[in-house]
């Protein structure tokens, strides 16, 4: 682990930015923690709180708040983007027009871009010219924020298509609460991050209808194998939705009470409409513009993947959360193992 501390911005004030700025704080870097707020701004500066989004915690003296994106990014190399997946482009266009250096860019969001069907690396990619881009990095895993602040352990995992660069973001945040791996399949990491709040949104649904157990447990177990398949059809290792970023993070989003997306599905089981869902969450549900663009990508790689599908016409076009659980029950009968044949044959056919 390395002893040189840095400056680092950290773009977006959420919970998660939040968090990982205090991570990186604890760790003796200076964070510079851009958000749009003024309210939040003075609260951050003056009273070392983001009462809004982490409550009760205490942010140490080397996390800065700004408002101006310049001053944020001034004396830095290094932006940790954690930013909705909706305002990534923008705030990238803007970043663009301040800095001249080139920068590691590690985006912290969870989603695809609906119609264009880009992971957030390649949004990033097409956005930043080559001269001012040292490197993309994805951290990724089982990390709600609220617990991530309170110092409770945390694992996650970091990739990139520059190991090298994996490994110094690694060093950035590791620290005896919050450990991180790297994993080379960046691919695999992205979409595995993607789509568990897909799933998750599923799973609050089947809560919400009163469902129970065995219900939740089908479908974590069956939404793992439709990550998996598409996953490995756009050139993920499968061994990847093994671990931190694949049934890690599929497990706590769809079984904690801090997932939003979870949440989110839970009103929409008990009777909600999704207008309805969105307006009292109060933060953006990654998983309702994902399962757009899941549902998209499965068509593009013909890949048969039901839970999105039901998902996808419950959130779009209005089928009634139990109609959809009663069709995927009355699926045609299959073999299990069908799964596991299509993912070794799909790997064959990559070699």
């Amino acid at each position: 682990m390395t002893e040189q501390k840095e400056n680092i911005a950290v773009i977006g004030a959420g919970s998660w930015g939040t968090a990982l700025a205090l991570v990186l704080a604890d760790n003796g870097h200076q964070v510079q923690l851009w958000m749009r707020n003024k309210k939040q701004l003075k609260e951050i500066n003056e009273q070392q709180t983001n009462h809004k989004y982490l409550p009760d915690i205490k942010l140490p003296e080397n996390i800065k708040g700004f408002v101006s994106l310049e001053e944020s990014l001034k004396g830095t190399d290094t932006a940790i983007i954690a930013v909705p997946t909706k305002a990534i482009r923008e705030t990238l266009r803007q970043i663009i027009k301040i800095i001249h250096i080139p920068f590691t860019f590690v985006h912290v969001s969870k989603g695809v871009e609906p119609d264009t069907l880009k992971r957030i690396s390649e949004m990033i990619e097409e956005e930043v010219p080559d001269h001012l881009l040292n490197a993309v990095v994805v951290l990724s895993g089982p990390s709600h924020a609220e617990e991530v602040s309170l110092r409770h352990p945390t694992t996650v995992t970091v990739s990139s298509k520059h190991m090298k660069a994996a490994e110094q973001v690694q060093d950035l945040f590791m620290n005896q609460h919050f450990r991180v791996y790297t994993n080379p399949d960046l691919v695999g990491v992205e979409i595995g991050g993607a789509l568990k709040n897909v799933i998750a949104l599923a799973a609050g649904i089947s809560d919400g209808l009163g469902y129970g157990d065995n219900a939740k447990a089908a479908l974590i177990t069956r939404g793992l194998a439709e990550i998996t398949r598409l996953g490995t059809k756009m050139g993920a290792n499968p061994l990847t939705f093994s671990g931190l970023a694949g049934i890690g993070d599929l497990i706590v989003t769809c079984t904690s009470v801090h997932s939003r997306n979870w949440k989110a599905g839970n009103m929409l089981g008990k009777g909600c409409k999704l207008e309805e869902v969105l307006d009292n969450m109060g933060m953006v549900v990654e998983g309702v513009r994902t399962t757009k663009a899941a549902y998209q990508l499965a068509q593009k790689y013909q890949i048969n993947m039901p839970l999105t599908e039901a998902l996808y016409h419950v959130l779009f076009n209005g089928m009634e959360p139990k109609q959809a659980v009663d069709q995927l029950m009355m699926r045609l009968r299959k073999n299990e193992m069908e799964d596991l044949v299509d993912i070794l044959s799909e790997q064959m056919e990559q070699k």
